[in-house]
């Protein structure tokens, strides 16, 4: 007889129950259990991503719900997996690889070869966490493990993708989008974090031309600008029309510095004549609200700024080739020798960041994917009227005022790594061979749709014998994949083996049981970007809402109330705080620290406190 050890040691005893519950199939759902169902999904971590702070709260507040639904006498299922994410794992691995000296860009691999790698790095690195969540103690169903590129669930994207591309409500467009130049992919307006910073307001002085196009003596208007790099792209000075000091000037022309070019006066009323000096410089490729005052007025787009941040060939001699940063200094030095620069005042304003680069994202016009929002009124409504309830119900406020505001949703990503678009196109020499082309595809298939574009036909399938019989033909498929959120959007039921078809879909046990799901435990951070459009696209596929109930967990705080980060170094590494005090010491810590849906002041002193 072995003797009984004079402390506890958690690492022995945790790891053997857990082992000892798993291979009991504990965790594992009947779908035929006569007992009353209770499911829920993980928010899918990346699969690239370790156990942090965060996790541990996220994972057990489920877990807690997930036992005592089965000590109350449910059939539980709370259902697991991960998610590709597209452009944090894509980065990862670009780095790794250029580290490696296997290339510079991923152009020298080529796609093939690239995504070859990619897969090599999820093989490698993809269960991480998910070994992780286990030595946490989460009571997931392992045997329904998801991955959003796995094929059955990449077919259903596919499917979802033809379906709205069917009913019209997603379309191809040149549109401003954001543009994230160290990516170098568009994002949409969830994925930039505005960060408020203090910077400079150069004050530029554009000479008035006469009628010959020469400066006048001692006449200019003075624009003001946070970004000076940008006016080598500029196409009109604005004002507003009521703004007496610049009535005459409405009409006349400026010579725009450092281009030489003359550019018009305008006038129009989305100028703000209270900032700077009520002249604004217009770059109608490079601002959002330039965008539409140069539809408005039919100006021309010149775009100076390159899709890696750099200055193109347009931006004139000694600028070309520059750092967008580089141009802004440069830009400014030349104004100031040449004797444009007026004054320069300290101004605090907010920049916009990539979420997943970190760094100021570009505005740019450029050819991309939108998808009009389905279900928009039936998703306000479900949540107004208590079909699904939010815990604490503060968000709910915050969740109707985007629906109320919503922008079509930019659904288009220039990466490799991820679910690439299934259109093909082709353009036909006369009409007589394209409708040949229209003949020889399926007659009413529903995994099939299509649209005309003059001679070019436009083709959109889920079809895999379609899509093998397109590409081999010459037909050519759209190089962007889909916005990551595109796919974890369908997370409630594609995970459970949504085929779109309802009689099967009926005849699947897992899908008729467990949806909707009961809860769902998430941060307050991806109301937008998953919360909201699951609830549209349960409502779209299933004609029902995803879940019934969603928790909103707080965020996890240093002493300081500063939010954990690895830049700041102030997250500890929940590995080894299980090393040292056990999962359940954790796990209690962290939830008597965590008030509901209030942020959580993180003190070692709490998992002691646990363990003792």
């Amino acid at each position: 007889m072995s003797d009984i050890p004079k402390a506890y040691e958690p690492r022995a005893v945790e790891t053997r129950w857990y082992t000892t519950w798993e291979e009991s199939g504990f965790f594992t759902a009947n779908p035929a259990s006569p007992k009353p169902a209770y499911s829920i999904v993980i928010p899918p971590p990346n699969v690239t991503g370790v156990l942090h702070m965060g996790h541990v709260l996220n994972n057990t507040i489920q877990d807690i719900l997930a036992r005592k639904a089965r000590m109350e006498g449910f059939e539980v299922l709370w259902l697991p997996g991960t998610d590709h994410a597209g452009i944090a794992t894509q980065a990862v691995v670009e780095k790794t690889l250029r580290k490696q000296g296997l290339m510079k860009h991923r152009e020298d691999l080529g796609r093939e070869k690239f995504l070859e790698h990619v897969w090599a790095w999820k093989e490698k690195h993809g269960n991480i966490i998910i070994q992780q969540l286990k030595r946490l103690g989460c009571s997931c169903d392992w045997s329904r493990l998801r991955f959003t590129m796995d094929p059955d669930y990449s077919r259903c994207v596919q499917k979802v993708f033809v379906a709205l591309f069917r009913d019209g409500l997603i379309y191809r467009g040149l549109r401003m989008v954001n543009w994230d130049p160290a990516a170098r992919t568009a994002l949409s307006d969830e994925e930039v974090e505005w960060v408020e910073e203090k910077s400079h307001l150069w004050h530029l002085k554009y000479p008035l031309l006469d009628d010959q196009g020469r400066p006048l003596p001692d006449r200019h208007v003075v624009v003001a600008t946070t970004r000076p790099e940008t006016m080598l792209g500029d196409e009109a000075v604005a004002v507003h029309p009521a703004d007496a000091r610049y009535r005459d000037l409405v009409g006349r022309r400026v010579l725009l510095p450092l281009r030489n070019k003359p550019i018009p006066v305008i006038a129009d009323e989305a100028v703000d004549p209270e900032f700077g000096t009520g002249c604004v410089k217009v770059t109608p490729a490079h601002d959002p609200a330039d965008y539409e005052i140069a539809l408005r007025h039919n100006l021309p787009f010149t775009v100076v700024i390159g899709p890696d941040g750099r200055m193109t060939p347009e931006a004139g001699d000694g600028f070309a080739g520059l750092d967008r940063m580089e141009a802004r200094t440069a830009v400014v030095a030349h104004l100031e020798k040449l004797g444009f620069l007026v004054k320069v005042e300290d101004y605090t304003h907010r920049v916009g960041y990539s979420q997943r680069s970190h760094v100021p994202i570009e505005p740019r016009l450029s050819e991309q994917w939108f998808l009009r929002y389905p279900e928009v009124e039936r998703a306000r409504q479900v949540v107004e009227q208590g079909q699904i309830r939010f815990h604490p119900d503060r968000w709910v406020k915050t969740y109707t005022h985007w629906l109320t505001h919503l922008k079509d949703w930019c659904i288009s990503r220039q990466l490799w790594w991820g679910h690439r678009i299934p259109v093909w196109t082709r353009t036909f020499p006369d009409i007589h061979t394209l409708e040949a082309a229209l003949n020889q595809l399926p007659a009413r298939d529903p995994e099939t749709a299509w649209r005309r574009d003059n001679l070019t036909l436009i083709v959109a399938t889920a079809n895999p014998a379609l899509q093998e019989q397109l590409t081999s033909t010459g037909w050519e498929q759209d190089p962007d994949v889909l916005d990551t959120w595109f796919s974890s959007w369908l997370w409630p039921f594609a995970t459970m083996g949504w085929t779109g078809q309802p009689d099967l879909d009926r005849q699947n046990p897992t899908l008729s049981r467990f949806y909707p799901t009961t809860d769902l435990v998430t941060g307050p951070d991806i109301i937008f970007f998953w919360v909201a459009r699951m609830i549209m696209a349960g409502l779209r596929f299933m004609n029902d809402v995803p879940f019934r109930n969603v928790y909103f967990t707080g965020i996890i705080r240093d002493k300081l109330g500063r939010k954990m980060s690895k830049s700041l170094g102030n997250s500890p590494d929940p590995l080894d705080l299980i090393d040292r005090y056990g999962a359940d010491a954790l796990r209690f810590g962290t939830m008597r620290s965590a008030p509901l849906g209030q942020d959580v002041l993180f003190d070692e002193k709490d998992v002691e406190l646990g363990r003792n």
